[in-house]
């Protein structure tokens, strides 16, 4: 990239965006353990209720710790039009988009696979699915849309595929249960995955990464990038951060009014899930672009960029990096020592030694991108 070209994208980076991913990330890089793991200091009815928003619901109902997951799709689309956008408007050559995009999905899905044990070549019994594979796939369905269509499109396409993601649920008979059935053995979700998906699966009736429920995740990205439209538009910053939240409280609410028919189960990622984790992710991404980049407030934000700019380098490098050996060997002694805090002790110590592993390579710019 030229150096004048390379100033301007630089300039035009939002560091909300990062801060966001970030903060998604630290929950599951440990930061979700730690908090977690108060409710062992201190019993009380505070810390118990974090510690319940920090474990997800077994099927029906959604916490805190079902909206992680969604929020990084949703991130995912809102880069999408300041890059792949703003590529095409530049004259960028299609067939290398389309290159870089099946890359891209290849490289992240295939160190999904390597993670689920594709190296192991117990291919019978691995999980195939999974939620790096399940980004791959949105990422690349989500970005052939957006190349081909303009923001009204998006929106219609999204709308479309959640409404016959509702019919196909309620109206295709499943063999030996019938139609209409939301149970974890008698959902349409589920017996596809179980038709189609060979080795094990995530919740032996189905995966929670299933085939089907990729189409509306596919809508949770392509809802962050009408998001990230917006944010590219001539608006004002003030317009922006408040058409956000506006979009968010609408989503929220059409999302619980749609669970009254079609209920909220991340699992099979229901159309009434992904209204409303889009519309929380929506109120989030309000939420930080008003304070770090429409008012200015960013130091605050340094903890959570360091880890934003490089997600899926840390999702990675935990599944063989015993991060938890290394705060055992540095605090153990201090543990064994604080006694009513030690359950706090070594969940913060690998949330530490992940994020100086990370503040390591950010220090150096090395940022790994699939």
């Amino acid at each position: 990239m030229p150096e004048s070209e390379e100033k301007r994208a630089a300039t035009t980076r939002l560091a909300s965006i990062d801060a966001l991913r970030g903060f998604d990330m630290f929950w599951i890089i440990g930061g979700g353990t730690f908090f977690a793991s108060m409710a062992r200091v201190h019993s009380h009815p505070v810390t118990n209720t974090i510690r319940r928003q920090l474990e997800h619901v077994k099927w029906e109902g959604f916490r805190f710790e079902d909206l992680i997951f969604p929020l990084f799709l949703f991130i995912v689309g809102v880069v999408m039009p300041f890059s792949l956008t703003r590529r095409i408007e530049r004259g960028a050559s299609r067939s290398m988009l389309y290159l870089h995009v099946l890359k891209r999905s290849a490289v992240i899905i295939l160190l999904g696979l390597i993670m689920n044990g594709l190296l192991r070549f117990d291919w019978a019994q691995m999980r195939w699915p999974g939620v790096l594979q399940r980004i791959g796939l949105c990422y690349f369905l989500a970005a052939m849309i957006v190349m081909h269509t303009k923001w009204r499109s998006q929106a219609i396409i999204v709308a479309a595929i959640l409404v016959l993601y509702w019919l196909a649920t309620m109206l295709i008979p499943v063999p030996e249960h019938g139609a209409g059935v939301l149970t974890m053995e008698g959902c349409l979700s589920s017996y596809v995955d179980q038709q189609l998906i060979p080795g094990r699966l995530y919740y032996g009736y189905g995966d929670n990464e299933g085939l089907i429920s990729t189409l509306p995740a596919t809508c949770t990205v392509l809802l962050g990038a009408l998001a990230g439209c917006w944010l590219r538009s001539e608006r004002s910053d003030n317009r922006k951060a408040a058409g956000l939240a506006l979009a968010g409280v609408v989503s929220l609410l059409a999302g619980l009014l749609w669970s009254l028919a079609f209920p909220i189960i991340k699992i099979i990622w229901t159309s009434s899930y992904a209204l409303v984790a889009g519309g929380l992710s929506l109120l989030l991404l309000a939420l930080f672009y008003w304070i770090i980049d429409v008012k200015g407030y960013r130091k605050w934000a340094f903890f959570f960029i360091v880890i934003g700019m490089n997600p899926i380098t840390i999702y990675f490098a935990q599944s063989f990096v015993d991060f938890s050996r290394i705060a055992r060997f540095f605090l153990d002694g201090v543990a064994g020592r604080v006694e009513v805090l030690a359950p706090l002790i070594l969940p913060f110590g690998v949330v530490a030694a992940k994020w100086l592993f990370l503040w390591f390579l950010y220090r150096h710019k090395v940022f790994f991108k699939a």
